[in-house]
């Protein structure tokens, strides 16, 4: 809980220790399922949960899941408090009881409507094949949150039932309260809404694991876009390491503003490239960091291609300068700052303390996380990307579908 007395309203936001990870070969979707299903009204309150909180003046409500968490969240004037704690411990507690067949194929549909538009966007197949390049076959992170379509075909009943009894019960979740709110009181409104429910039972947590990528791999593929893509991959440490903090710093050297290296040298200097992007994708037991530029159209895949190897390389082996380090650490801290502003929402100081309590078992251990990126020097960038980024890589190229046409035939037919 956390007191923030500026307006009177109250962010709720519900974390579930499960994600895609946690699911089997052949039942891949199930997390991200769930979410959806934990919607559409519970046993004592049978009715949409959207426009249940947005009756009571809810914003910034929704739901999410990634490889190795499903969160809810929302945030409410503090009179409304009651009832969104209702609404949360009756989809722990009583949910089971709402979901028949018919709820079943309804979010079944949805979800597969989602994995569809997802696809069908410009670029939309790279993550699912960027995952299955990254990670070997049964490694938990091998297949997408969103899961394969015959797996989703697939789902039964029996099957979903007992993935909730397995996951969604209280030991495995996090509550963090932030707003108008005491402390003492909110620890007695969440006993009463949530102190019957079950624990669940005992849960088997992955160890890191961390894929060697043995030497570079390549893939081609063709979609229907108008700028060639040239994407490259490495995997990396897992959410919370030292390592993976720098990686957030390495990132935004290379991509994050005009005075970053690599727009600045392909975007600005050579403007061979129309946009510049590369991130940490920090997830719990293993981790990737990603960059890509877009060609412009008509421009030579293979000289930006060796443009944007020649810049990391140039990084591996001479590391940050002090002014580089010191912009992006401002920034690092800034966009911090930033969050703590807010009580909800993505960044919010619930989800701050949700997060860190989920991941660490300590909703402090955000302090830990930002001395990593305080104390961090040139030579520890440097080292980090000399360890990690002389690896074997992924590059993943994208081009536009080629204009086809027809001519006119002079064969008899």
């Amino acid at each position: 809980v956390q007191e923030d007395h500026k307006v009177p309203i109250v962010a709720v936001n519900v974390w579930y220790h499960v994600g895609s990870k946690n699911e089997k070969q052949g039942k891949s979707g199930f997390a991200h399922l769930f979410e959806h299903l934990m919607f559409n009204g519970s046993e004592n309150f049978k009715d949409d949960y959207f426009q249940a909180l947005e009756r009571i003046g809810g914003t910034d409500v929704n739901g999410t899941t990634n490889t190795d968490r499903t969160n809810y969240f929302q945030n409410v004037p503090v009179a409304a408090l009651d009832q969104v704690l209702f609404l949360e411990s009756d989809r722990m507690g009583h949910l089971l009881g709402n979901i028949d067949q018919a709820l079943l194929d309804e979010q079944r549909g949805v979800v597969q409507n989602e994995k569809r538009q997802g696809e069908n966007q410009p670029y939309g197949k790279q993550w699912d094949l960027l995952t299955k390049a990254m990670y070997p076959k049964g490694h938990p992170y091998s297949w997408t949150v969103i899961g394969e379509m015959e797996d989703l075909n697939a789902a039964t009943l029996t099957d979903v039932h007992e993935w909730f009894k397995a996951y969604y019960g209280p030991a495995n979740s996090v509550i963090a309260i932030a707003g108008d709110v005491n402390p003492k009181e909110i620890y007695n409104k969440v006993l009463s809404y949530f102190g019957d429910i079950p624990s669940g039972p005992t849960i088997e947590r992955q160890e890191v694991n961390i894929p060697v990528h043995n030497g570079d791999t390549y893939q081609v593929y063709e979609d229907r876009v108008p700028e060639s893509r040239i994407l490259l991959a490495w995997n990396t440490p897992q959410l919370g390491s030292k390592e993976d903090v720098h990686f957030d710093l390495i990132s935004s050297i290379l991509t994050n503003g005009k005075n970053s290296r690599l727009y600045k040298k392909l975007v600005y200097e050579d403007q061979t490239a129309s946009s510049v992007v590369s991130f940490q994708a920090s997830a719990e037991i293993a981790s990737r960091f990603v960059t890509y530029a877009n060609v412009k159209p008509g421009g030579n895949t293979e000289n930006v291609q060796a443009t944007l190897l020649a810049e990391i390389d140039n990084f591996v082996k001479n590391g940050p300068t002090e002014a580089e380090l010191k912009r992006v650490k401002a920034d690092y801290f800034s966009g911090f700052i930033k969050g703590l502003e807010r009580i909800g929402g993505f960044g919010g100081t619930s989800d701050i303390l949700a997060s860190n309590e989920t991941f660490f078992g300590d909703a402090t251990h955000y302090k830990t996380t930002l001395k990593y990126a305080q104390d961090a020097t040139i030579a520890d960038l440097k080292a980090t990307a000399q360890k990690w980024l002389t690896k074997g890589k992924h590059t993943l190229i994208c081009n536009p579908f080629p204009e086809y046409s027809t001519v006119k035939s002079s064969v008899d037919r």
